[in-house]
């Protein structure tokens, strides 16, 4: 099991939509954690989306995507140590015929994706949060989708029975 931050791990994928990139992450290992924050950081600044939200996809069955302490490179240690004890590489009674049953149990157990809030063209995680991709049947190459979209958000009801008179409307729209 590793856990690292290597800048050659990852390249950012330009789609036609300004608003949806592909990260190319390339793993080392079987199990392990790559901080993907910086390549979506830098997608969020060059967006041109000042305030809404970015959602982080990982469209394979055996990696996820996570939010999690990025201070301390032992967490993303401890972390791959459990999930190895609850969900064991080699196990009687797996029947998937790839020998890989337990990638995609973890790849459940964690998620296919993340959503984080932006505000003034940053993501907002807490001071040791960090976004991780999360490989569980490396070494491979993998792709983490993103897509950010404008918040325009007021907290009134514009009409209806819980309008206030005079209030401005609400409207919630993303993408």
């Amino acid at each position: 099991m590793v856990f690292y931050r290597l800048m050659d791990t990852w390249q950012v994928l330009t789609r036609e939509n300004q608003n949806m990139h592909e990260i190319s992450v390339k793993t080392r290992r079987r199990c392990e954690l790559v901080d993907v924050t910086r390549p979506i950081a830098d997608f969020v600044a060059q967006s041109g989306v000042s305030n809404g939200l970015v959602f982080a996809y990982v469209p394979h069955t055996t990696a996820a995507v996570t939010i999690n302490e990025n201070a301390d490179p032992q967490v993303g240690h401890d972390i791959l140590l459990t999930l190895d004890e609850l969900v064991p590489p080699r196990r009687p009674g797996y029947l998937h015929g790839e020998g890989n049953s337990d990638a995609h149990v973890k790849a459940s157990l964690i998620g296919s994706s993340v959503t984080v809030m932006v505000e003034d063209k940053h993501l907002c995680l807490g001071t040791w949060q960090g976004i991780y991709f999360c490989e569980f049947d490396g070494p491979r190459v993998r792709r983490l989708m993103l897509k950010i979209g404008q918040a325009g958000l007021q907290f009134a009801p514009k009409d209806g029975p819980l309008a206030t008179p005079g209030a401005p409307g609400r409207n919630v729209h993303f993408f």
